[in-house]
């Protein structure tokens, strides 16, 4: 007997949502302004019904809205979800300004050895 686990939701959080690199990649467009769904389909090179299912998982997370003009909808980038993705980063980012401190420290001096053995 084979037991098959169930998939974790891709819903739950903006961490999981943004995992998949194609809502990655419309998270990028509609950084650029908003955007109706045949625009979005144009510039990833995917089915509508693919597009539309990115843009589902991304509205349950609240990173994406909708709203109706006419017979378009007109998709936009809610940025406030990706606030726990920056503040978790910020950990990181301090780690790598110090490491880079440090890998400039010994930069300097081996450019200053290099520079004294130059006569």
């Amino acid at each position: 007997m084979i037991l098959s686990m169930a998939r974790a939701a891709t819903t739950t959080d903006a961490f999981n949502a943004v995992a998949e690199p194609r809502r990655r990649q419309i998270l990028d467009l509609l950084a650029r302004g908003e955007r109706p769904v045949n625009d979005l389909v144009e510039l990833l090179g995917l089915a509508q019904p693919q597009v539309s299912k990115h843009l589902r998982v991304l509205r349950e997370v609240d990173l994406v809205r909708v709203r109706d003009e006419g017979r378009q909808r007109m998709y936009r980038l809610n940025a406030g979800p990706l606030r726990s993705i920056h503040d978790w980063l910020q950990i990181y980012e301090q780690m790598w300004s110090e490491r880079f401190d440090l890998l400039d420290e010994v930069l300097d001096e081996l450019k200053e050895d290099d520079d004294g053995n130059d006569d």
